[in-house]
């Protein structure tokens, strides 16, 4: 009997034990995910049963300090394919260290700026996406943050339910802008308030303007691409400018975010143009801005970005067409354009020269045409050199960025699939342990 008695209890101890690290192996199988933060030590990372969206628990950042905090996965992807990658998402009293868009929680790719929504307060569970093109990679490193490349965050936040889908890409060189006047700008810089305006001739100037650099770009590709640009005058004013030593102050896409969230979301624009003035006669030197007109190599979740100054002489002629003056006024727009598909050139892995080397292969800037031959050449790959003609490929011109469009037909990987019973669950421990002992003895 007491033998028995004595086996009975064995087993009972036994089976609390396995009971436990059952417990505590679902608390802390993160699934291969690595946990990431700026400031050691001081977020709290777990898989809670009590808060979750499904059967699986969530994945639980919390942390009382400012931090970048992430799980972490790096997963094998196809060169120039769009990807989808989405999660439901609950916070709790999220503060940003900083009043950017840009922080909070968010799903995004370390070390880039590509991100999905970052959501910050309280919010109950809702679906989040991060939307993006592999470009040249075969690995990409996908985080579920609280924090972001733009700064910290403090807070509580639940991700469940991540999965990953692989769309198509789309062979197509029309290209959808957005420009996007904004006719107020109130702002408040070195404790003194500033407020602009873009009158109506400006967007009647403008809007001429734009109409060349449709045509221009069409023309100057020799119709390897085409532009089609809608306009939109946004009422509700710019509140805040971001700043860079070498540029000075500038309208980043998290300054006007919640003005062009809802009217970017109705369309696959390809690139957006902010037109902005940050000056005038009366605030010449209020706002610094270190010798720029116009602005790009930006993006807002993946599309292109640029901003486009208005001058602060309202008699100067850079946006005007004038013959025998300024032949060339969208040489502004194309430029900056073509900023974006060189940085796009590059993260596809090609070289090609820089956009502002034009001296460099015996180019000038010419008074009536800037620098209009130099953009033709650019853009159609013919500029000479000892080694042979070069410029943007022509290929570029069909790698747009990744968009919602690219999803209508998918399917899903299992880069993110969780164990759905306790057979995988003890198959998945298993493999851990025998990956761990492996770590070890090599």
């Amino acid at each position: 009997m007491k033998k028995h008695i004595k086996n009975g209890i064995t087993i009972i101890v036994l089976l609390c034990m396995l009971y436990f690290a059952y417990q505590f192996y679902q608390e802390n199988n993160f699934n291969d995910f690595i946990r990431k933060e700026s400031n050691l030590y001081t977020a709290d990372f777990k898989r809670d049963n009590n808060i979750k969206y499904s059967n699986q628990r969530s994945y639980k950042i919390a942390t009382n300090e400012y931090n970048d905090a992430m799980f972490s996965k790096e997963i094998q992807v196809n060169k120039n394919t769009p990807y989808k990658v989405s999660c439901i998402v609950k916070t709790n009293q999220i503060q940003a260290e900083e009043q950017k868009t840009g922080i909070g929680a968010q799903i995004a790719i370390p070390d880039t700026t590509e991100r999905s929504i970052a959501l910050t307060g309280t919010n109950d569970w809702q679906k989040i996406e991060l939307i993006f093109n592999s470009k040249n990679r075969e690995k990409v490193e996908i985080g579920f943050r609280l924090g972001g490349y733009l700064g910290k965050a403090k807070g509580e936040v639940w991700f469940s339910d991540i999965t990953i889908e692989e769309g198509i890409t789309k062979e197509d060189t029309n290209w959808n802008f957005a420009c996007l006047f904004f006719r107020n700008t109130n702002v408040t810089i070195n404790q003194k308030e500033i407020e602009l305006t873009i009158n109506q001739n400006d967007i009647s100037t403008i809007t001429d303007t734009i109409k060349r650099f449709e045509n221009s770009t069409q023309e100057l590709s020799e119709q390897k691409m085409t532009a089609n640009c809608d306009i939109y005058e946004i009422e509700t004013p710019i509140m805040s400018l971001s700043y860079d030593n070498e540029f000075g102050y500038y309208v980043a896409p998290e300054d006007i975010e919640k003005q062009i969230k809802n009217l970017i979301s109705q369309k696959d624009y390809d690139h957006i143009f902010a037109i902005v003035r940050l000056g005038d006669e009366e605030h010449q030197a209020d706002i610094e801005i270190n010798d720029w007109i116009g602005l790009g190599s930006m993006d807002y979740y993946g599309i292109g970005f640029s901003n486009i100054r208005l001058p602060n002489d309202s008699q100067s002629y850079i946006y005007k067409y004038s013959r025998g003056i300024n032949e060339f006024p969208e040489e502004v727009f194309l430029h900056e354009f073509l900023h974006s598909l060189e940085r796009n050139a590059e993260e596809y892995g090609y070289q090609i020269p820089s956009l502002h080397d034009y001296e460099k292969y015996g180019y000038q800037n010419e008074v009536v045409y800037g620098q209009k031959k130099w953009y033709q050449d650019y853009m159609n790959q013919n500029i000479n050199t000892e080694q042979g003609k070069i410029g943007l490929p022509k290929e570029i011109y069909a790698l747009k960025p990744a968009k919602r469009s690219n999803f209508e037909y998918t399917y899903s990987l299992a880069h993110f699939k969780e164990p759905e019973n306790i057979i995988e669950e003890i198959r998945e421990l298993f493999y851990h342990i025998i990956n761990n002992v492996k770590s070890i003895v090599t």
